[in-house]
């Protein structure tokens, strides 16, 4: 009996080897890091549409079009943009229209790009914006409407990239 009591303390004094120690931090845990999407806006080259890699927050026409419109803010170099002086501001589309007095409205595939500015809106500059919205193929028409504070909302039309382009 005081053999196996002996041999038990031994054991328990020695353990598996391996001394206790204190937790110790090496680092920060290895993590990934996924780089934005790249979509396409349109710049211009030369007076005509040309189509650009932009990196976006994330998938929607909406992250596109702000990536459009930030391009104004930044060197070009041989590219150039008609929508200086302007800034975006929100999208609305008809996609999935809202239910009133239990009628569901009916669905268009429109997308209303709101932007504020004073100037001219060029034909090229619309072409820009509805070329870039119509990436998706969900929206068959773009209609672009200027609002700008203390004016009423101005209506620059509906249009396709095919009839600007």
């Amino acid at each position: 009996m005081r053999a196996l009591v002996a041999v038990v303390l031994l054991l328990a004094m020695t353990g598996c080897g391996i001394l206790p120690t204190d937790v110790q931090d090496r680092g920060s845990a290895p993590t990934v890091r996924i780089p934005p999407p790249t979509k396409t806006i349109f710049l211009l080259r030369n007076g005509k549409l040309m189509r650009e890699p932009a990196d976006v927050e994330d998938d929607t026409v909406d992250s596109v079009l702000t990536a459009l419109f930030d391009a104004s803010a930044h060197p070009l170099g041989d590219r150039d943009t008609a929508l200086r002086g302007f800034t975006y501001l929100r999208t609305r589309n008809s996609i999935n229209p809202p239910q009133r007095d239990e009628i569901q409205l009916p669905r268009t595939s429109t997308l209303t790009v709101y932007i504020s500015g004073d100037g001219t809106l060029t034909k090229l500059g619309m072409a820009q914006i509805v070329c870039t919205a119509q990436q998706d193929a969900a929206f068959e028409v773009v209609k672009i409407v200027r609002e700008n504070e203390g004016r009423p909302p101005k209506d620059e039309g509906r249009h396709t990239c095919p009839e600007l382009n």
